[in-house]
């Protein structure tokens, strides 16, 4: 696995759009993330996206840097009242803890609990990130699959 990574967040900027929006193009990362737009490669609608996203200050958007290099993001939003988080990992980083090390320092920097997690039901790296990090499997639904074109099951974490 090498050395460690020196992993850090910051706010997100416009700045680093063109990156994120490269990593979101990956079709095995599309496809594992499931719950996509109807096409990930639609920069206008990435952007419009993110426009909301940041103009929003009900959201938490961080850039996350693995040794200075772009590597992602990790937000939070409300859904019904209740945070909940997500995060994207560009898939050629996978498996070497950043993840689990950008999610820690994310919640840490938030400090709000409870929050949720919701995750495709086949997505084991993302199941195994929430898990170490303490994250309990608090119930199963059923949605609709952009990348996927189907209705998936999506598995819902909690952490206290």
């Amino acid at each position: 696995m090498g050395e460690p990574h020196v992993v850090t967040l910051r706010a997100t900027r416009d700045g680093d759009l063109d990156a994120l929006f490269l990593i979101e193009q990956d079709p095995v990362a599309v496809r594992m993330a499931a719950f996509t737009p109807p096409d990930p490669s639609d920069r206008a609608m990435f952007d419009a996206h993110w426009r909301r996203l940041l103009d929003d200050p009900g959201v938490d958007t961080r850039t996350v840097r693995a040794d200075g290099e772009i590597v992602g993001s990790v937000a939070r939003w409300f859904d019904e009242g209740a945070p909940e988080i997500t995060y994207w990992i560009d898939r050629a980083h996978w498996g070497r803890g950043i993840a689990t090390r950008a999610m820690h320092l994310f919640l840490d920097a938030l400090g709000e609990r409870p929050v949720r997690a919701r995750v495709a039901a086949d997505n084991a790296g993302s199941i195994a990130v929430l898990e170490k990090l303490g994250f309990e499997h608090v119930g199963t639904e059923h949605g609709y699959a952009n990348a996927r074109e189907a209705e998936i099951e999506e598995r819902v974490y909690r952490l206290g």
